[in-house]
């Protein structure tokens, strides 16, 4: 994985995203995006190397998952501290 395939992990978060926005139970948000990571992974970072893409694809997903709860509960947590002001 080089260096500019990093910024496939906020493209499969925004996409995942943009899934949930359009009907995608939250509740399989992360299996969504670790199947995009996959799909990336295999088509784009090592389409030469199945085994490869396989498994850098699902570090990308699992990343991107990972980045979005992240996210949301920073978000969360500064709303709640803002609302107890």
């Amino acid at each position: 994985m080089g260096v500019y395939d990093v910024a496939i992990i906020p493209f499969i978060t925004g996409v995942t995203e943009l899934a949930k926005n359009i009907g995608l139970p939250s509740k399989f948000a992360g299996l969504f995006s670790f199947g995009l990571g996959v799909a990336i992974g295999v088509a784009y970072v090592a389409p030469e190397d199945p085994k490869k893409g396989i498994l850098v694809g699902a570090a990308m997903g699992l990343a991107a998952s990972g980045l979005y709860s992240g996210t949301k509960n920073t978000v969360e947590g500064v709303r709640k501290i803002m609302q107890n002001q």
